[in-house]
């Protein structure tokens, strides 16, 4: 089949699944699929996940919080497993009514706050810390200019250039083409501002390095969707020099380790209610 052969009816209907990776859980209405409670772990905060680019950027923050210090900022890390529809429980849709990971439970608040979006999640934390966001006026704005870049921006990578490239059912050669360029325009914009600057917003860590890597220095290192050599990222030479840089960092190791279900089993912990866990726990120690 060709993107030629179709034309749209006058109304869409959702008669068949679309197909692709993700078709099983895909459909055009919102709210529960089912009744089940989320699980509520010991920590001040709850978070319900998956070690996807998205969730990542959430683990990462709160392993940074907890080496600089801040023992609120302990947490559970639950696994939801978005294959089999777990974030279409009731208990789920009640914090988060968009069913996507990531979601966190404050419980220190009464009531407990929901937080949903990984963006709105690391600007709350760093309020709540005071952590990871610059105080100047000109820094911050800076900052939050890139976060909402990201949140913006993503979308078009992951289920533009992704879902096409990767996950369709079959290859749409314009579909593909329009988000690659997509892909390597984004790329350009990061590698341009990363040409004289160490980090996103200037010379701080913060909060936009964190939504980024994730995706972006996963694009540039070739690991999502295999397309290292089709978009040529060797190209850019300042992405992945932050890249490498932000990888080193001891709490992002570890962040991209929660609810990893994917890769050396050494590198998954699939569930984090304590840090003890990143030693004990690994799927490595619980298959051997």
């Amino acid at each position: 089949m060709s993107d030629t052969e179709y034309t749209p009816p006058k109304v869409w209907t959702w008669d068949k699944e679309s197909g692709g990776r993700f078709a099983k859980i895909n459909r055009p209405i919102a709210g529960p699929t089912h009744d089940k409670e989320l699980p509520i772990g010991k920590h001040p905060i709850q978070l319900y996940s998956l070690g996807t680019p998205n969730g990542v950027k959430v683990t990462i923050m709160l392993e940074e919080l907890l080496a600089a210090g801040h023992t609120g900022a302990e947490y559970d890390a639950w696994l939801i497993n978005i294959g089999e529809g777990d974030q279409f429980s009731s208990g789920y849709v009640d914090l988060n009514p968009n069913s996507k990971i990531p979601v966190m439970a404050d419980h220190t608040t009464d009531p407990v706050t929901r937080v949903f979006e990984s963006g709105s999640i690391l600007l709350y934390l760093a309020e709540k810390f005071g952590a990871f966001l610059p105080e100047d006026h000109h820094k911050r704005t800076e900052a939050m200019n890139w976060l909402f870049w990201q949140m913006g921006s993503a979308p078009y990578l992951g289920g533009g250039f992704g879902h096409f490239y990767a996950y369709a059912p079959f290859k749409i050669e314009y579909a593909i083409d329009r988000f690659a360029m997509e892909a390597k325009r984004q790329m350009d914009v990061l590698d341009r501002n990363l040409a004289d600057r160490e980090y996103m917003a200037g010379d701080e860590y913060s909060i936009a390095d964190m939504a980024i890597w994730p995706w972006y220095g996963a694009l540039a290192k070739g690991i999502i969707y295999e397309s290292g050599e089709f978009l040529q990222v060797h190209e850019y030479k300042n992405v992945i020099r932050w890249t490498d840089q932000i990888a080193e960092r001891e709490a992002v190791k570890r962040g991209r380790m929660v609810n990893r279900t994917f890769g050396d089993p050494s590198s998954q912990l699939r569930e984090r209610h304590d840090a003890s866990d990143f030693e004990t726990k690994t799927q490595d120690k619980l298959e051997g």
